[in-house]
């Protein structure tokens, strides 16, 4: 079962179901062994765990991955090893995530001609700066 480390915590960790070992530079599959029923208007986002991250270059590749209210299959969680030399073991029972409940607004999209101005426009990417 998922389970908070601690009080307060926004994610709950995801454990491996099974033992595998992730090369250097490549990507896995995870299985956790577990299902979720969420109500309409919540999803599920599986987010790295920083520790992981940090200490092995362990990261969540389509992070943060969406588990939509409607799914019900087993919530499995595709690792990438950014590290270049060194292969990463996973035991059954790891942490290998973290599982964040929120609640979201379905949009209502509106096609329009022009969108209205702001103090930003179209600045995309760096646009303001590195200060």
């Amino acid at each position: 079962m998922p389970e908070y480390a601690h009080p307060g915590d926004a994610g709950a960790d995801l454990r491996a179901a099974e033992a595998l070992v992730i090369p250097a530079g490549e990507r896995r599959t995870v299985a956790t062994g577990i299902a979720i029923a969420l109500p309409d208007g919540y999803v599920g986002l599986v987010h790295p765990r920083s520790g992981l991250s940090a200490k092995f270059g362990i990261t969540v590749l389509n992070a943060p991955g969406t588990v939509d209210a409607a799914y019900r299959g087993e919530i499995k969680v595709t690792l990438l090893n950014t590290d270049k030399h060194n292969d990463f073991e996973i035991k059954i029972g790891d942490r290998i995530a973290q599982l964040v409940i929120q609640q979201v607004e379905a949009a209502k999209w509106i096609r329009v001609e022009k969108l209205p101005d702001s103090h930003r426009g179209e600045g995309g990417f760096g646009s303001t700066g590195v200060n």
